[in-house]
């Protein structure tokens, strides 16, 4: 009777690998606390939720802690939480806190971040624009609340999973702007190349502001809070260079001349 052979297994070494482990960067939206208050915060939140209801669903978000008074109370980590998620936002680490708030984050599963990490930061009063895009410049004023505002000029494609922000004024990309990426402004947006992305202007419900691309491809285009996504932007407008406005609430298409 022939003896009985049996198959080892391959080494690890000689198994195709299974996964990759790489350094990358990516730029998350920021909260910036200025209060305990997490009824204010969810009333004022969810007011900017409700202009852009697409931009915030299922978005990542990293809580800064550094504007909080240092003394007046703890912060209700796990109302703050709840919120958050209740808004469609996924908060996933904090950064700028103490050592208490960093161990009541922990206890709440989110990351300790540093203060170097990649973020656009959007203050739960007033958002305010990151220009740290790697190829974008700004013209800055001061608001009274000390918010940055400005128009921003992006010269470089606007690739998958960026999201940019204009507060208080125009965004302009010079360039491409792939799918799955995301502009915001308070006012009018202008993109000088194909339109793949989403694209949400006068998001403080600037009913006159505008967008304008050269090519129409978008996920979705809203203007103050008056929405259409891809399925019903009009086919005879898709590919071409148009504007996109408000007519008494309507939200309109029109190719440029």
């Amino acid at each position: 009777m022939p003896a009985e052979t049996t198959t080892s297994p391959a080494p690890a070494s000689a198994q195709a690998p299974a996964f990759e482990l790489k350094a990358s960067s990516f730029t998350l939206p920021v909260i910036r606390l200025l209060g305990l208050d997490m009824d204010a915060v969810e009333a004022q939140l969810g007011s900017k939720v409700e202009q852009a209801p697409g931009f915030f669903r299922n978005t990542p978000v990293v809580v800064d802690l550094s504007g909080l008074p240092k003394e007046g109370g703890a912060l209700a980590f796990p109302q703050l939480v709840g919120t958050l998620r209740g808004l469609g936002m996924i908060p996933v680490g904090v950064r700028g806190g103490d050592a208490a708030q960093n161990e009541a984050a922990r206890a709440m599963e989110l990351a300790i971040l540093g203060d170097n990490t990649r973020a656009s930061r959007q203050q739960a009063s007033e958002p305010a624009p990151d220009h740290d895009d790697g190829g974008a410049t700004a013209t800055h004023a001061q608001q009274a609340g000390g918010a940055e505002v400005g128009s921003v000029l992006v010269h470089r494609p606007v690739r998958s999973g960026q999201r940019l922000y204009a507060a208080g004024g125009d965004l302009t990309v010079i360039g491409p702007v792939s799918s799955g990426a995301e502009l915001m402004a308070d006012g009018n947006i202008h993109v000088y190349g194909p339109l793949r992305g989403r694209v949400i202007a006068g998001l403080q419900g600037d009913t006159t502001a505008r967008v304008f691309c050269n090519e129409l491809q978008a996920e979705l285009v809203s203007i103050a809070g008056h929405y259409r996504v891809s399925e019903n932007i009009p086919a005879e407008v898709k590919g071409r260079a148009v504007q996109v406005f408000l007519d008494h609430e309507i939200l309109r298409i029109e190719p440029l001349a």
